[in-house]
Formats: structure tokens, C-alpha cells, sequence
């Protein structure tokens, strides 16, 4: 994985948010990693992966034994 400096970071930001693009750069502060930074096709996947992981989720400990009959619903809204 590539790595930059806070330093590093602050004096060329473009040219670490282009190496970001492709695959996430950590930044480092005293030479810890003190976060990443992602392009933003990486980080809209990231994020959809993660709706779709909670949607997995909710959908997992839904009780279907208490649900209704559609034409049932229909019905009481009139459609």
C-alpha cells in the first residue's frame, strides 16, 4: 500500500488524491497511520457495500410470520 506524510499530504494534495484513485493511500503522522484516503469510485463502492450489508441485515431478522396478504392491504388503501 502506498504511503504519504501529513507533510506530504498538506504540501501536494493532488497528486496524492490521483495516486488514490486506483487504491487507498495511508497517511502517516510520526509514521503511524493516521487515515486513509480513498478515490471516490473506491469510496462509492465502500459505501454501497455497506447499505447492502445493513439492507442483508434488516432483511435477515425480519418476522414474516406477521405479515398480511397484499390484496389484503390493497383493499383497506382503496387501490
Amino acid at each position: 500500500m502506498t504511503s504519504v506524510s501529513v507533510t506530504d499530504l498538506k504540501t501536494n494534495p493532488s497528486s496524492v488524491l490521483a495516486s488514490a484513485e486506483d487504491y487507498p493511500v495511508a497517511v502517516l503522522k510520526r509514521n503511524k497511520t493516521a487515515g486513509y484516503v480513498v478515490g471516490m469510485a473506491m469510496f462509492e463502492k465502500l459505501v454501497e457495500f455497506v447499505e447492502d450489508y445493513v439492507d442483508r441485515k434488516a432483511i435477515e431478522e425480519v418476522d414474516y410470520s406477521k405479515g398480511r396478504d397484499f390484496e389484503e392491504i390493497a383493499e383497506e388503501l382503496g387501490i
